[in-house]
């Protein structure tokens, strides 16, 4: 299983982004996924998830309104769109996957998921 993280760059405050994760070596649409960020010293943090029919999705509250993540099952991908942008939401963002049998599974703790993308650098400046 892979997961490639991409999109990540330098935007101005206010702007948007959209990061994309393209997953290869399993069927998709059998994985929950999941958006995290990390800044240096600091734990990585939960940021969005999303169940592996698209229809359920969960937001940290610092992110709610401003992001949106979504799947194409077809393309096996799950994207971060990014508006709105903050300084603050400056950090390595990592997508994450783990098998589920049931439509109803989504998760927002780091521990549930067992496959990691490398990390794409997202930098706000004001």
């Amino acid at each position: 299983v892979q997961l490639q993280a991409s999109g990540g760059g330098l935007v101005q405050a206010g702007g948007s982004l959209r990061v994309s994760c393209a997953a290869s070596g399993l069927t998709f649409s059998n994985y929950a996924t999941g958006w995290f960020r990390q800044t240096p010293g600091k734990e990585r943090n939960f940021v969005a998830a999303i169940n592996r029919n698209g229809i359920h999705t969960l937001y940290a509250g610092s992110v709610k309104g401003r992001f949106t993540i979504s799947r194409d099952n077809a393309k096996n991908t799950v994207y971060l769109q990014m508006n709105s942008l903050k300084p603050e939401d400056t950090a390595v963002y990592y997508c994450a996957a783990r098998r589920v049998r049931y439509n109803s599974e989504i998760f927002t703790s780091e521990q549930e998921y067992n496959y990691w993308g490398q990390g794409t650098q997202v930098t706000v400046s004001s």
